[in-house]
C-alpha cells in the first residue's frame, strides 16, 4: 500500500460478479481511492462503461461515477490493494492469471468464503503459493452484494497477518454506509465465512423439510460448536465465531432468501436428496464435503457438516441424516 496517507491508494477489484461489483461501487463511492473493476471479459467492462450499470451482476444499480472498468491485466500495475472477489474455486487459476502483472508491493485481500476443494487449503494459504512475497488478507462477513452496492448498512470484517495492516485496508475499504472492523485472525475469519454456508445449507434443509424454527435455532447454535472446534483445530482463535465472520454471517446467510446456501437447502428439504444446483455457485456445497473431509483427518467431530456434505454427494437422503442426527448419544451442552 502506498507509503503516502495523503495519495488515494490504487484499488483494484478482481472479479466484475455481484460481491466484486458492489465491492468496487463502495470503495469509489467513498471518493478516497482510485479503483477499478477488472473483468475477466471485455463485453462485461465494455457494458459498464457505456451504462455505468453492471447488469448481469447486480441489475438496476447505478455505479458510481468515478468507477473504473477494465479487462486488461495491464490494469494491475500499480495497484496498492488488489481485491481477489471471484469464487473461492477459481482463485488459484486467476493466482496464475494476474501474478505477473501485480506489483511485489501490492497487498491481496481474497474476498471469497471457501476453501480450495482439492487440497483443503484456505484461500490465504492457496494465495500466498501463488504470490509469494506479497502481504495476504481476507474480507468476509455478513454482507449482500446488493445491499451493499445500494449503500445499505453493512460491516463486515477484513484480517491480515498483522494489525497495522488489517488497520490500513479497513480505513482503504470501508465507506459511508460500509464499516470494516480490522482482525489478525484469518484462519478463524476464513473459517467462519467457508463453514456457515454448510450451516445455511442445514438450516435450509430444516426449512424445506417443514421441521420449524426450534430446529432452524438448535442447528446453528450447534453449528456454531462445530465451527468453533474447526478454527481452534485449524490454529485460528475459537472466540472469532461470535463476532461477525461467524454468528453474524451465519444468522445472515442462514435465515435470508437471498441466500443462494439457504435457498439451496431448502430444495434439499423439499426434494430430499441433491437434484443439481439450478446453475447458481453455491460455495457451501464445494466447503461441505473439504470441511468434512479435513475434520476426519484431525480427528474433528462435526456430525452436521458430515450429514450436509453426505446429502449433496447423495450418500445420505435427508430424513436418514436427520434421524442420525437426532439419534446421536446425548453429551453435555
Amino acid at each position: 500500500m502506498s507509503d503516502n496517507p495523503t495519495i488515494a491508494p490504487k484499488i483494484v477489484v478482481v472479479g466484475a460478479g455481484a460481491f466484486g461489483t458492489a465491492l468496487a461501487a463502495v470503495a469509489a463511492a467513498s471518493a478516497s481511492a482510485n479503483v477499478t473493476l477488472l473483468s475477466r471479459r471485455e463485453e462485461v467492462a465494455a457494458e459498464c462503461r457505456l451504462t455505468g450499470r453492471n447488469e448481469r451482476a447486480l441489475p438496476g444499480i447505478a455505479l458510481p461515477a468515478g468507477l473504473a472498468f477494465s479487462s486488461e491485466a495491464a490494469a494491475l500495475g500499480g495497484a496498492d490493494i488488489v481485491l481477489f472477489a471471484m469464487p473461492s474455486q477459481e482463485h488459484r487459476a486467476a493466482a496464475q492469471q494476474y501474478g505477473a502483472a501485480i506489483g511485489a508491493d501490492a497487498t491481496i485481500v481474497t474476498c471469497a468464503k471457501g476453501m480450495e476443494q482439492s487440497t483443503g487449503r484456505l484461500l490465504t494459504e492457496l494465495l500466498g503459493e501463488e504470490l509469494p512475497g506479497h502481504r495476504i488478507g481476507v474480507l468476509s462477513g455478513p454482507g449482500f452484494a446488493a445491499d451493499i452496492a445500494k449503500g445499505l448498512p453493512t460491516a463486515m470484517v477484513v484480517a491480515a497477518p498483522d494489525m497495522a495492516v488489517a488497520t490500513e485496508l479497513a480505513e482503504a475499504l470501508s465507506g459511508p454506509t460500509f464499516r470494516l472492523y480490522p482482525s489478525t485472525d484469518r484462519i478463524g475469519v476464513q473459517l467462519g465465512g467457508a463453514l456457515k454456508n454448510v450451516l445455511a445449507i442445514a438450516c435450509g434443509i430444516v426449512e424445506g423439510a417443514g421441521l420449524g424454527d426450534s430446529a432452524r435455532a438448535a442447528l446453528i447454535s450447534r453449528g456454531l460448536a462445530e465451527m468453533s472446534r474447526f478454527i481452534a483445530a485449524r490454529g485460528g482463535e475459537a472466540d472469532t465465531v461470535r463476532g461477525l465472520s461467524g454468528l453474524g454471517d451465519l444468522v445472515l446467510t442462514a435465515t435470508s432468501h437471498q441466500s443462494r446456501n439457504l435457498r439451496f437447502g431448502i430444495a434439499l428439504g423439499k426434494n430430499g436428496r441433491a437434484d443439481g444446483r439450478g446453475g447458481e455457485l453455491v460455495e457451501g456445497a464445494f466447503a461441505a464435503s473439504v470441511a468434512a473431509r479435513v475434520a476426519g483427518d484431525l480427528g474433528i467431530e462435526m456430525p452436521i457438516t458430515e450429514a450436509v456434505a453426505a446429502i449433496i454427494d447423495g450418500k445420505l437422503d435427508v430424513r436418514t441424516a436427520l434421524e442420525q442426527l437426532m439419534s446421536r448419544p446425548i453429551t453435555q451442552e
